[in-house]
């Protein structure tokens, strides 16, 4: 499914870049999406659309060829110049963005978590069947450098039979910061739970499939916080594996990003991937720098029958993480007609996890998916 806008295979404008309008140029639009979308062959920056007059200064810095507007009504007017709308902005504002982008007739990639709940991530699936057009979830944290070598250990076999995934997206961030995610205004859609937690509910749905039971602990950690600041959820896959996943603000001592134990060995990884501390730095894919790699003492270890930390295990050499690949895919998605690399039912599938582990949380139960 593609953009009415956008050509077809066989059209000879088949090799004429996409034109892409991103909404929104706070954290997410300035370090992520602009970066990606510039540095993907095929796809070009067209506007930006933002009223605040410092981040149009920092946008055109970097991307001086690149069109302002104020509101989104503007691109929607502009609709048939345009083949991609990218939906950056504060999370509640996601679902009406998206289907008024959508219902413009354009093709549609939505910053995680496209919705606030799975029904409405199914409603805009629907709508965006109906129109005939794409509409992907970035989820990059599918191609973070740890999570691609696990992928690839597994299907390699190296573990055996899994059973058990813990996976940790730790920081230590005892100040507040102040904004919509650290709100605790239901519509904000703020907290860790949906912030970090739509990233490693997503990779363990991706990695071991649907999920049957739901355990969560959501608590309030710092003084002054509104929001859900440390954060446990534990999920069965229908499988048999067991995911025990955290999502925190409050850990003073970093865990393994990864521990993931089989029948035949476990791999044990500590260190986020290295590609968001380098979009921060203004390094970008393609520059001079190796792209998403990272040194040998970060490795992880692959074993069994004791701690990496004491001396045991093999070091596996961590692939490149490959943010750009997400966008690649998506340019590829509109010019054949095919399926996003992440789609709104798979986010629809995440968000019916966490809206379990927020009930769970909340009422003190174990929650059961059918």
């Amino acid at each position: 499914m593609t953009s009415t806008a956008a050509p077809t295979s066989t059209d000879p404008s088949a090799s004429a870049p996409l034109r892409v309008a991103l909404l929104g140029y706070g954290l997410a639009g300035s370090v992520f999406h602009a970066p990606m979308i510039a540095a993907t062959d095929g796809l070009v920056l067209d506007t930006i659309v933002t009223s605040n007059e410092e981040r149009r200064a920092q946008a055109r810095e970097e991307f001086p060829d690149v069109r302002f507007a104020d509101a989104p009504e503007e691109v929607w007017a502009r609709a048939a110049e345009l083949d991609l709308v990218v939906v950056a902005t504060p999370n509640k504002t996601h679902v009406p963005l998206a289907r008024a982008a959508l219902e413009a007739g354009l093709a549609v990639v939505v910053d995680k978590p496209i919705s606030g709940t799975a029904a409405e991530a199914r409603e805009l699936a629907a709508l965006a069947e109906e129109r005939g057009l794409l509409l992907s979830v970035f989820q990059n944290r599918r191609w973070d450098n740890d999570f691609l070598t696990l992928r690839a250990l597994l299907a390699d076999g190296e573990l055996g039979d899994v059973q058990r995934f813990e996976s940790r997206f730790e920081r230590w961030r005892p100040q507040l910061k102040g904004g919509w995610r650290e709100s605790g205004d239901p519509a904000e859609i703020g907290g860790l739970l949906y912030d970090l937690g739509s990233h490693v509910v997503d990779q363990a749905l991706t990695l071991f499939g649907p999920v049957t039971q739901v355990y969560a602990e959501a608590d309030v950690r710092r003084p002054g916080a509104a929001a859900d600041d440390d954060t446990f959820l534990a999920l069965t896959h229908a499988n048999g594996v067991r995911s025990h996943l955290y999502v925190s603000a409050t850990t003073a001592q970093l865990g393994p990003r990864f521990r993931v134990l089989g029948s035949r060995a476990g791999y044990v990884k500590y260190g986020l991937d290295p590609q968001e501390a380098a979009l921060r730095e203004g390094k970008r894919p393609g520059g001079p720098e190796a792209w998403g790699e990272e040194p040998k003492e970060l490795w992880g270890h692959l074993g069994s029958g004791e701690s990496p930390l004491t001396g045991s295990g093999t070091p596996v050499p961590t692939l490149p993480g490959t943010y750009d690949a997400y966008y690649a895919a998506v340019a590829h998605a509109l010019r054949t007609h095919t399926a996003p690399p992440v789609t709104a039912l798979e986010a629809a599938a995440a968000l019916t996890v966490l809206e379990a582990a927020r009930r769970s949380a909340t009422e003190g139960v174990t929650v059961r998916l059918s």
